[in-house]
């Protein structure tokens, strides 16, 4: 198993056991860290609970689906990020290999 590996599996099992102790069934707790994917979102999952406590297995899958969301708006805004610095590139330098209009004559 590589690091990440058991880092991902401690911190999914950290939180299968916030989830439980909260009087929630294990398999919910599994279900938000195959969902959440990363241990940076279940560390956020698992400080929710902690500080939260909500009562309904509703809230919880509220918030794991914020969660997600926010990774998800993140990811598109980095996408788009690169996709715009990619396309600044080619308004400002053209595109490689391709000579400009002015040798258009050759």
């Amino acid at each position: 198993m590589t690091p990440d590996q058991r880092l991902w599996s401690r911190t999914r099992d950290d939180l299968v056991r916030e989830v439980e102790s909260l009087g929630f069934r294990g398999e919910l707790g599994e279900a938000i860290a195959r969902h959440l994917g990363s241990p940076k979102a279940m560390e956020r999952m698992i400080s929710y609970l902690r500080y939260v406590k909500p009562k309904t297995e509703e809230l919880v899958v509220d918030e794991m689906l914020a969660i997600r969301s926010e990774i998800d708006a993140w990811r598109e805004k980095k996408a788009s990020e690169k996709a715009n610095a990619r396309y600044n590139e080619v308004l400002n330098y053209g595109l490689p290999g391709i000579d400009g209009p002015d040798n258009a004559d050759e």
